[in-house]
């Protein structure tokens, strides 16, 4: 495994727990960049997720979760603070209140539950926002996970399973014309049956690879804030224009994100954060007495069409998990499962929809991704 992010933890705990002897390899310090930036947000509905495919596979990630979430917290003994208590999307104005009520039918529809609340039942649910507020959609289904604690619980998971989890600043896979050979790094040659690339944002990047098996993925920033509130100010995650609000335990309230096409560059700005707190503090203007404590800036895997690159490759033994963009720690599980599946027993078929050869020969560079 190359690749020590929670996507690439989830897999290695998989693997190890059905018998597979599992090394990961990464060069920085593992469950950080992406997987420790992120806010855990456990929502393919409030994201709104058009594309079947994407939307089937993290609905089932989504059930999968509570199961994953146990076996990995018995393992380790971290309870990563997983909450699936509804995600509330908050509108300011009536035409955005009637969106909210053509998509509950809509979810409804797939036997979603949610539940439209006008002014009055949106501030009972949340009384911190604005008085201003016109109503809400809760689906009660959504949720999140501390992914922060998550990422701990899976190493700690990962070493109670055997898991060997190295560090090296130089990483390359190493293969002849037809099938993998291993993993190089600064400590040498390790021989592998089996390399999966699960380097996020760096996906494409990694030395060694044959060009027909280089995923189009490119770094995308996400800019966060975290302010320190009453421990219970916020009772669930909320989405109000511009951002997302979700609540720690400790009595952080993460604000959320900026999506930003950057190139590798991992700082915060003045223009960022003000973004995000202005959405904030518009839609609740108590949050503005409070104290900013954090602010952070993490990168996405983003691709071409928006969706993650999972399965096999022409290289026999060469396997991809990345591209997941804004859905990574919601699709940890179903992408742990799914990939095991396919090393375990050579089939990729229900991963067809996310293969890489959707791209083609001529696959788009990544510089030609946009993103809104």
């Amino acid at each position: 495994m190359i690749g020590a992010g929670l996507i690439g933890l989830s897999l290695a705990f998989e693997l190890a727990e059905r018998g597979a002897a599992v090394r990961v390899f990464d060069r920085a310090e593992p469950a950080r960049a992406a997987s420790w930036a992120g806010a855990g947000m456990l929502a393919p509905y409030t994201e709104r997720i058009t594309n079947d495919a994407l939307l089937t596979l993290c609905e089932a990630s989504l059930r999968e979760y509570p199961a994953f979430v146990r076996r990995v917290a018995d393992a380790s003994g971290v309870d990563p603070h997983l909450r699936l208590e509804g995600v509330l999307y908050a509108a300011f104005g009536p035409e955005e209140f009637a969106n909210l009520r053509q998509q509950s039918a809509s979810l409804q529809s797939r036997a979603v539950a949610c539940e439209v609340l006008d002014r009055a039942g949106a501030l009972a649910a949340e009384p911190w926002l604005s008085p201003s507020v016109a109503g809400a959609l809760l689906k009660r289904q959504e949720g999140f996970v501390d992914n922060r604690r998550f990422g701990r619980a899976l190493v700690a998971a990962c070493n109670a399973r055997g898991v060997r989890i190295e560090r090296s600043d130089s990483i390359a896979l190493e293969c002849d014309s037809r099938r993998v050979l291993g993993v190089r790094t600064g400590g040498g040659f390790i021989a592998c049956d089996v390399v999966v690339n699960a380097c996020g944002a760096w996906a494409a990047g990694l030395e060694g690879v044959p060009a027909a098996c280089v995923p189009p993925v490119e770094p995308i920033k996400g800019q966060m804030v975290a302010l320190s509130v009453p421990i219970g100010f916020a009772r669930r995650a909320t989405w109000v224009p511009g951002a997302y609000l979700v609540p720690r335990e400790d009595g952080r309230l993460l604000i959320g994100a900026t999506v930003e096409p950057s190139g590798f560059d991992e700082r915060t700005t003045a223009a960022g954060i003000h973004a995000l707190l202005h959405s904030a503090v518009d839609a609740a203007p108590a949050l503005g007495s409070f104290t900013v404590t954090e602010s952070w800036a993490g990168l996405r895997p983003g691709t071409p069409d928006g969706l993650p690159v999972l399965g096999a490759t022409v290289l026999e033994g060469f396997f991809l998990a990345t591209g997941h963009y804004r859905n990574g720690i919601l699709l940890a599980p179903a992408t742990a499962r799914s990939i095991a599946d396919a090393v375990e027993t050579g089939n990729c078929a229900p991963l067809a929809p996310f293969a890489l050869g959707r791209f083609g020969t001529e696959r788009p560079a990544a510089s030609r991704i946009t993103y809104a």
